[in-house]
């Protein structure tokens, strides 16, 4: 398998090493400046990384799509074997239909079916059908409906609708059809649509064949934090189908309803939504750990090292939408959006909670062409500990269950089990814990480990909205940060109701939300306390020596 690592020239990364290149200060800087070299900043790992290593906000949201049909037979060893045929591709998504909604659909015979002018439903169909009809739809020709803050949609190239965030996807077939006469109008002049502004909307087009993703918006976001979130919701439908069985799917067939394929998964891509609507995982492109001791998180990664089977490729814990441990195989990276994908899963589902479930996934950023097989369980019924174990192996299912059991069974034997329960007790740590006055909230990220950290969100952001209002803030921040023809370095906004920092460097990004009575100075001498205290307790809010197998 292959490290997903981005090269950019002048600056290369030799076998996905996160090691500073020649002339780079490669010991751990005392206190932060803003010359601080990338590798060294507070947070970022001391002996390597589990991520897939990026330099910046741009790196993250780069098309990677069909790149391991590119690579080597040597890079590829070891990766999932591409399944060509179409038993292969209804095996593999019947058994992860099965996990997440209790149906199971056979593509072969749909499409066979088809070709042949069969048009009897199967009871696959029937049982789909009634899934949707039970679905609450709303009335796409209601104020209601046109009110929603943002809209997505998703249609084949041939103008099929695929998935609609509100309303049924038949009603709005008539509206998809225009979306994909607007792409193709301008495709023919050998042009290509990326957004349309009009009346304070924003009209975002992604294309990635053989599909066409839209969202219309109004929003703080830029036009690019959009593309970002329409690209997570098309590495969401490659997670469940694989690059190669999405594309082998329409070239059998242009016209091919891709709704049968992806009926029950409909929650899962709504969920992902919401997250990315009220976490700022997706806005940093980077993953929050769990506040935890240092010699805890070390006694879990360790134990989760020794559990080991030949298959493993990833094993990681983790705590709602929090990292506690993640161990990998040597030489191989996860990339942030499939961690954020897995997240996604677990929290779109509580029937995980229930049992073992062995289920086939895509990391699309990993290697979008083939399915792993992954074991997820929680630790236990009271505990919010959740266990994904990354196989390579579809028949190996007793052998990941084994190391779950022997995981559990260094944890007791370390005496960590009552301390994971207290860590999980206060998820979330307070910002008066940083002592500024001033300081109403922050998010900082260590560019070279993936991570970031932020307090919990606490008073006057207390209401939803409130929450909503404070992440548009920072949404607006980042698109000034990151703007393609203008990038900023150092932002100072001031608003009615708080003031906002933004410093953007080639090793941390950190956005600080301030009372509206601080002062320009006051600001800039806070940010080098708080840089200071996340640098004092960066052992416990990030993983600084990540283990491999």
């Amino acid at each position: 398998m292959a490290a997903d690592v981005h090269k950019k020239k002048g600056w290369q990364v030799p076998n996905g090493s996160l090691a500073p290149g020649d002339g780079q200060h490669t010991e751990r800087s005392e206190s932060p400046t803003p010359g601080l070299a990338q590798g060294t900043e507070p947070g970022a790992g001391q002996e390597g990384a589990m991520f897939v290593h990026t330099r910046s906000y741009e790196d993250l949201t780069s098309p990677e799509d069909g790149a391991a049909a590119a690579r080597s037979p040597e890079e590829r060893q070891g990766e999932p074997a591409e399944p060509t045929s179409m038993e292969q591709i209804s095996k593999d998504f019947s058994e992860l239909s099965t996990q997440l909604t209790g149906m199971a659909l056979d593509l072969e015979e749909e499409m066979r079916q088809s070709k042949e002018g069969k048009l009897e439903p199967s009871p696959q169909a029937s049982r789909r059908d009634s899934v949707l009809s039970a679905k609450e739809e709303e009335d796409v020709t209601m104020d209601t409906w046109r009110m929603h803050r943002k809209h997505v949609f998703v249609l084949s190239e041939a103008g099929k609708p695929v998935y609609s965030r509100y309303g049924s996807e038949e009603a709005l077939s008539s509206t998809m059809g225009v979306m994909m006469a607007l792409v193709s109008f301008l495709e023919a002049d050998k042009n290509a649509i990326r957004s349309i502004h009009a009346d304070g909307y924003k009209v975002v087009f992604v294309r990635r064949s053989p599909l066409v993703l839209v969202a219309v918006a109004r929003t703080r976001q830029s036009e690019q934090e959009i593309a970002h979130e329409l690209l997570y919701i098309y590495y969401q439908i490659l997670s469940l189908l694989t690059w190669t069985q999405l594309n082998h799917i329409f070239q059998q067939k242009q016209n091919y309803d891709l709704r049968r394929l992806l009926a029950g998964s409909e929650r899962i891509t709504d969920n992902l939504l919401d997250l990315m609507a009220h976490d700022p995982s997706f806005l940093m492109g980077a993953v929050r750990c769990l506040p935890l001791a240092a010699s805890v998180r070390d006694a879990v990664s360790t134990s989760l090292q020794q559990a080991k089977a030949k298959s493993l490729v990833f094993s990681i814990l983790l705590s709602g939408n929090q990292l506690v441990s993640l161990v990998r195989k040597k030489d191989q990276f996860l990339h942030p959006i499939d961690l954020h994908l897995l997240f996604n899963l677990i929290s779109s589902s509580s029937s995980f909670r229930e049992g073992e479930a062995w289920t086939p996934i895509c990391l699309p950023k990993f290697n979008s062409s083939g399915f792993f097989h992954a074991h997820i369980s929680y630790l236990e019924q009271e505990m919010d500990l959740c266990l994904l174990l990354v196989s390579t192996d579809r028949e190996d299912f007793f052998t990941v269950s084994d190391c779950k059991r022997r995981f559990q069974e260094r944890l007791r034997r370390r005496g960590v089990h009552h301390a994971l329960q207290e860590a999980l007790r206060t998820p979330f740590y307070s910002v008066a814990q940083v002592g500024i006055p001033d300081l109403r909230h922050f998010i900082y990220k260590s560019k070279s480990s993936g991570l970031f950290t932020s307090p919990e969100i606490e008073a006057p952001y207390v209401q939803e909205e409130e929450k909503e209002r404070l992440l548009g803030l920072y949404q607006y921040l980042h698109s000034r940060a990151h703007n393609s023809s203008r990038p900023l370095k150092n932002i100072y906004f001031t608003g009615p109701r708080e003031n906002l920092l933004a410093w953007v460097t080639s090793a941390f990004e950190l956005y600080v939300c301030y009372s509206p009575l601080g002062t320009k100075a006051g600001a800039i001498s806070a940010v080098n306390k708080l840089m200071k205290w996340i640098r004092k307790e960066e052992d416990r809010l990030f993983i600084l020596t990540p283990q491999t197998y």
